[in-house]
């Protein structure tokens, strides 16, 4: 991506900044030293607002490297500490779009689980059963439908553990397409997958009005698929 444009913007006001984001870019640096949306962010709100140094970008809470859609930046201290307590407070509705190959058991279900984290491996792995140092993970999914073979799945989750919608998906039987760190048999050369964050749903942090913040998918040849799916 390498830079920010009004084009990447879904929502801005004078506390908050919504940007759609593309599979592949990270949120924040990471010891693969690419450019980070957060730096991307604080350079391009510098140059819209002509400020001689990088402004102030907040981050509340972050996305996978591979996943797509609706990330939320604070732009001021105050919008940032009061994000992070609505997240802390499960204030947020997140909604999240996902396609799987396999046929999930049911049109519509609950997932819980016990996540463990493999720091070495760099996976999260799913038991159905309270495990020590495991955490709670809780996720609502919805079939929205078929196409071409692929199954179209709307996911809230309830908790927001590391790789938690991945790992839970995986665990029931229905890797995300693409991704083969959770055993999709085909990665993508573009080091995405198909799991894209649709919306943030919560209360204004300053002005308390309700909103709803919505990424449209990816324009890559695939998702665009969905649409139709998504207009019903």
């Amino acid at each position: 991506m390498g830079v920010i444009t009004d084009s990447d913007v879904i929502y801005e006001d004078n506390h908050l900044i919504a940007i759609n984001k593309r599979g592949g870019d990270i949120v924040q640096v990471d010891p693969s030293g690419d450019k980070s949306l957060e730096e991307m962010l604080s350079e391009y709100l510098a140059k819209k607002y002509n400020k001689p140094n990088r402004a102030f970008v907040g981050v509340i809470h972050r996305l996978d490297r591979p996943v797509s859609g609706m990330i939320l930046m604070a732009k001021t201290s105050k919008g940032l500490d009061r994000m992070n307590r609505l997240f802390h407070d499960r204030a947020v509705e997140k909604t999240y779009l996902a396609v799987v190959k396999e046929r999930p058991p049911a049109l519509r279900g609950k997932l819980t689980n016990w996540l463990l984290r493999d720091r070495k491996k760099m996976i999260t792995k799913a038991y159905d059963r309270e495990v020590k140092n495991g955490s709670y993970a809780e996720l609502d999914y919805e079939v929205l439908g078929q196409l071409d073979g692929f199954y179209l799945l709307k996911i809230n989750p309830l908790t927001g553990r590391t790789h938690q919608i991945r790992c839970q998906l995986a665990y029931m039987g229905c890797p995300i397409v693409g991704d083969n760190k959770y055993g999709y048999p085909r990665g993508s050369t573009r080091r995405t997958i198909c799991l894209h964050s649709r919306s943030l749903a919560f209360k204004h942090p300053v002005t308390e009005e309700a909103m709803c913040i919505e990424a449209s998918v990816p324009e890559d040849g695939f998702w665009e698929k969905f649409n139709a799916l998504l207009r019903k």
